[in-house]
């Protein structure tokens, strides 16, 4: 066995960035960290019928403490926003009671694409599966949907009492290139499960949304080659 390495962690820094930006000193990071934990346990169920995405923190020092963003990425944003706005603004004052660090604001964004999320992607799988829809058919049109929407590649396995089966097993199918070790490759993964009425149901999403590096494209649309020799500094 290999080891496995998560695909969004092995990206930090290079094309990807944390979900939680802000600086502490030891006294009091513990704490912060606690709240962070606390703030998406609690936005997460509320934001169920939106269908989030992932959600970010970010703490701006100030002389009467933090000032914390929270930004929610959601696939329906008009669930949360509504007409009147009654909703986001209870959330708002729910949030400002849970922050004890300083005060709080909630942002909800709209994810651009969903179909390049892998998070929704596999939300979704987990919804069909849980509609009793076939897991196999279900994984084929989410292939179809993310290679549709323009990504390189994309995998899934399904895993668990697949169809009410005793015996538990798991199943995939994949479309398109996946490079995994490739670390300047755009690669979003995302583990769901689904609740049936004969166990849990794991689903692992693997999205491939590029496969080269911004400079690389600037080059390509400059007419550069990657191979042509680089100017002496």
């Amino acid at each position: 066995m290999g080891h496995k390495v998560n695909a969004v962690g092995m990206r930090i820094g290079i094309n990807r960035g944390w979900e939680s930006n802000w600086f502490a000193t030891k006294k009091n990071y513990a704490s912060l960290l606690h709240e962070d934990i606390k703030i998406r346990k609690w936005l997460e169920p509320r934001l169920k019928d939106a269908v989030v995405s992932h959600i970010t923190i970010n703490r701006t020092k100030t002389d009467k403490g933090y000032n914390v963003l929270v930004n929610a990425y959601v696939a329906r944003p008009g669930v949360v926003l509504g007409q009147d706005s009654t909703k986001i603004n209870e959330l708002k004052k729910t949030l400002q009671s849970l922050v004890k660090s300083g005060n709080a604001d909630l942002k909800i964004l709209d994810v651009k694409n969903p179909d390049l999320d892998a998070t929704l992607l596999g939300k979704w799988i987990a919804g069909e599966i849980e509609n009793r829809q076939s897991f196999r058919s279900t994984q084929k049109k989410a292939l179809q949907r993310a290679r549709k929407a323009g990504a390189k590649g994309v995998r899934t396995i399904c895993g668990g009492r697949l169809g009410g089966a005793e015996i538990a097993r798991a199943e995939g199918y994949k479309d398109g290139v996946i490079p995994l070790h490739t670390i300047r490759a755009d690669i979003d993964f995302a583990h769901v499960e689904a609740a049936t009425a004969y166990g849990r149901i794991g689903v692992k999403v693997w999205i491939c949304r590029s496969t080269e590096k911004d400079g690389d494209k600037e080059e390509k649309s400059e007419g550069g080659s990657k191979n042509a020799p680089t100017k002496a500094r």
